[in-house]
C-alpha cells in the first residue's frame, strides 16, 4: 500500500505564497509521476501540476508563471511552490503518486490540505 500526505497549506493574503510538501510511503519499486491537484466544492477536481520521473511538468494555464512544482526523488517527496496566490486559488490541494508496486501499477491520493487565499 502506498501513501500519500500532504502538508503546508493554510491561509494567506493575495499576493502571498505557501509553499506545498507531499511525501509518499509505502513498499513500492518507483514512482513515475506526482502531481498536484485542488478541488473546490461543486466542481471537479483539477490538475495544477505534475512532474514525472523525467523532469517533465505540466501545468495549468492559470498557474504558470507563479507556481513551480518540484520534487526530491530520494525523499518521494513533490513540492509546489505557490506566489503571487489569488482567491480563485483557493482549494483542497490534493497530492497524486503513481509508479509501480509488487509489478502492479499504483495511483494513490492524499487527503487534502486546505489553502485559503483571503482578498
Amino acid at each position: 500500500q502506498v501513501q500519500v500526505v500532504e502538508s503546508g497549506g493554510g491561509l494567506v493574503q493575495a499576493g502571498g505564497s505557501l509553499r506545498l510538501a507531499c511525501v509518499a510511503s509505502g513498499r513500492f519499486s518507483s514512482i513515475n509521476t506526482m502531481g498536484w491537484y485542488r478541488q473546490v466544492p461543486g466542481n471537479q477536481r483539477e490538475l495544477v501540476a505534475t512532474l514525472n520521473r523525467g523532469d517533465t511538468t505540466n501545468y495549468q494555464d492559470s498557474v504558470k508563471g507563479r507556481f513551480t512544482i518540484s520534487r526530491d526523488n530520494a525523499k518521494n517527496t513533490v513540492y509546489l511552490q505557490m506566489t503571487s496566490l489569488k482567491p480563485e486559488d483557493t482549494a483542497v490541494y490534493y497530492c497524486n503518486a503513481a509508479g509501480i508496486v509488487l509489478g502492479r501499477s499504483f495511483n494513490s491520493w492524499g487527503q487534502g490540505t486546505q489553502v485559503t487565499v483571503s482578498s
